[in-house]
């Protein structure tokens, strides 16, 4: 008979103790979900003297031997009769040679190149390893006397580019970023006023390839090869008909600034470098 009571109550002490478990813990508790990352603004420089508008033109120097490889996809807002007559203002075959050597890049591109060209723009913009930069809409100079091209009035500068960014969204390039290189990198107190309200950091470089009508790949290689010093920017130029040397180019300046030491690096990060972010 105790033995008997005890079970019972040993039962019901446990019935009781699995109620009350049951009762308090409820579904079994998750764990928070991960707050979504957000992402950080790209780095840009102060506003120079008098609120003008910065100009970035390399890196520093004693920050390790990085080196940023920018090409310019120009193309004039009155060029469109000359593509659809065959001319390439594209290079599909050096962006793909960037790709295969793994290269980052910075693409200053015109917003009439994206409009001629929205696939490529769309797939250098969503590409990881590159970033796309601003290089005015019609790629006229924003001084007189620049390379012969025609210029844009001091009060249309700014929606010069802000044009190019709208042709950027429209054609899919996710996150262009706020840099602005100069047509002909041509540029006064007058430009940098104007550009002002539209918060961009003018990129300008510090090693010239020569690419631009050249003919001699060899000359192009040395020449950049010359002039890379640690955070330098070298411009070269995204367009087959106006740098048909290019691709070849870029396939002996690889490897060989690779073999010296250098990394290739974006834009982006020689500004953030600049701002001590990197």
């Amino acid at each position: 008979m105790i033995t008997f009571s005890r079970r019972v109550i040993a039962v019901c002490a446990l019935a009781s103790a699995l109620t009350a478990c049951g009762a308090s813990a409820g579904p079994a508790a998750r764990p928070p979900a991960p707050s979504p990352a957000v992402p950080s603004a790209p780095p840009t420089l102060a506003a120079g003297p008098a609120g003008l508008t910065p100009v970035f033109e390399h890196g520093p120097r004693a920050a390790g031997k990085a080196v940023a490889l920018t090409f310019d996809a120009d193309m004039t807002a009155d060029q469109g009769p000359r593509a659809a007559a065959g001319e390439h203002f594209d290079h599909p075959r050096l962006m793909g040679t960037l790709r295969a050597l793994k290269v980052p890049a910075t693409v200053f591109m015109t917003g009439r190149w994206a409009e001629e060209y929205p696939d490529q723009a769309r797939a250098i913009g969503r590409d990881p390893l590159f970033e796309v930069a601003n290089h005015s809409y019609s790629h006229y100079a924003f001084t007189a006397d620049c390379y012969g091209l025609p210029t844009v009035p001091k009060e249309r500068m700014r929606a010069d580019v802000e044009r190019a960014y709208q042709a950027f969204r429209a054609v899919g390039v996710p996150d262009p970023m706020p840099y602005f290189r100069f047509p002909g990198g041509c540029y006064d107190r007058r430009a940098l006023e104007a550009l002002t309200p539209a918060g961009v950091t003018a990129v300008q470089w510090d090693v010239v390839g020569g690419d631009a009508f050249a003919t001699d790949a060899d000359a192009v290689a040395r020449q950049v090869l010359d002039g890379v010093r640690p955070g330098s920017v070298v411009v070269l130029h995204c367009t087959r008909s106006a740098a048909p040397t290019t691709e070849e180019a870029v396939r002996s300046i690889v490897p060989e600034l690779r073999r010296q030491g250098y990394r290739f690096v974006k834009v982006s990060e020689l500004i953030g470098a600049a701002n001590g972010r990197g």
